[in-house]
């Protein structure tokens, strides 16, 4: 049996009943199919960043997807649609981007995984999400048996979320994204304070995309958010928890419990985004804690859970959930977990 901890960026989880490697989109969807028809249960992994498996593995299908291929086709109005196959590597794809002068995926460099899995998640960092640079997602329709193009109208995006994950989750099968990048030297304006302040420009303004780029794999290796085997503060999930979101009554209850000044950012609709990682310290979790465990806390930041020597999902978990507990405890705030859990539960 395949260990499915060899494809996970965290290194747990147990073995697959059935591993199938998928190189051509034909491959990925006779897979899904024939899994189907047999009644399996169907996990589709990509990078593995995004994965919290049991200990106990996955019981049915699992099938990596490894599809290839990005097409560039200008629009004579300055702006350049990219097709990605959902196997392509991200950083990869915003790489070439950047190569090519084109603006919209810069602040989204050195994000682990495949590009099929963007749209799922409406990734997003340091002010910049898919969703914004998304026009259509290919799928495979696993109710109907169509591939169908879904526009970003239709996606339902919302922050870490999509029609593909909260909608109907597990309906559709990503095969490809289409997105529309302007063909400029200059980045899309500078959104997020930390990148701003690398960049040395002030927010909103901009910056050459190559800039960007380097200001945002610099940000994100200090913070052990690249994946590196030197480094084992990145050998993770990436953030463990998303950033909560309040109402007005929510965060002026949080403030009064803070006792002090609480990090907000504007989310729309009279609502604020508060850092999970400023909750997660401030509960008394700070960088390193659970040292010198088999799991801990990342020593660069809060917000990552790291497989520090031979740990498990169980021990993963335990982590998480005293995390979350204490954050509850003393601000009343429910963390949700970011990861893609399977076989397990917080």
């Amino acid at each position: 049996m395949t260990n499915l901890a060899d494809y996970t960026t965290l290194g747990l989880g147990g073995p697959a009943k059935v591993f199938v490697p998928a190189a051509t989109e034909a491959d990925l969807i006779e897979a899904v199919r024939a899994a189907d028809e047999a009644g399996e249960p169907v996990l589709l992994i990509g990078g593995g960043s995004n994965l919290v498996i049991a200990d106990d593995g996955f019981p049915g299908t699992v099938i990596s997807i490894a599809t290839r291929g990005v097409r560039y086709e200008p629009d004579g109005r300055g702006r350049v649609a990219m097709t990605v196959a959902a196997g392509e590597d991200w950083d990869d794809v915003v790489a070439g981007a950047v190569a090519r002068g084109l603006a919209g995926l810069e602040c989204l460099s050195g994000i682990p995984g495949r590009a099929g899995a963007t749209p799922i998640q409406n990734v997003g960092a340091y002010g910049q999400e898919v969703a914004e640079a998304i026009t259509t997602v290919r799928v495979f329709d696993r109710l109907t048996g169509e591939i169908r193009i879904i526009p970003n109208e239709a996606c339902c995006f919302s922050y870490r979320s999509s029609l593909f994950k909260a909608g109907k989750p597990g309906r559709y099968v990503v095969l490809g994204v289409t997105f529309l990048l302007a063909q400029e030297s200059l980045s899309m304006p500078v959104k997020y304070a930390e990148l701003a302040s690398e960049l040395g420009v002030e927010i909103g303004a901009r910056a050459g995309v190559g800039a960007v780029r380097s200001g945002v794999l610099k940000i994100r290796a200090r913070k052990g958010m690249l994946l590196n085997p030197e480094d084992p503060d990145s050998k993770s999930a990436g953030s463990f928890f998303t950033n909560p979101v309040l109402d007005e009554e929510q965060f002026a209850r949080l403030e009064a419990t803070a006792a002090g000044p609480v990090p907000r950012f504007e989310a729309g609709d009279g609502r604020v985004k508060v850092p999970a990682a400023w909750l997660i310290e401030h509960a008394g979790f700070g960088k390193g804690y659970g040292a010198p465990g088999r799991v801990r806390v990342s020593s660069k930041h809060t917000l990552a859970l790291i497989n520090a020597d031979g740990a498990t999902t169980a021990d993963l978990l335990t982590l998480a959930r005293e995390i979350r507990a204490g954050v509850h405890a003393a601000f009343a705030v429910t963390l949700d977990p970011e990861p893609t859990l399977i076989g397990v539960t917080l």
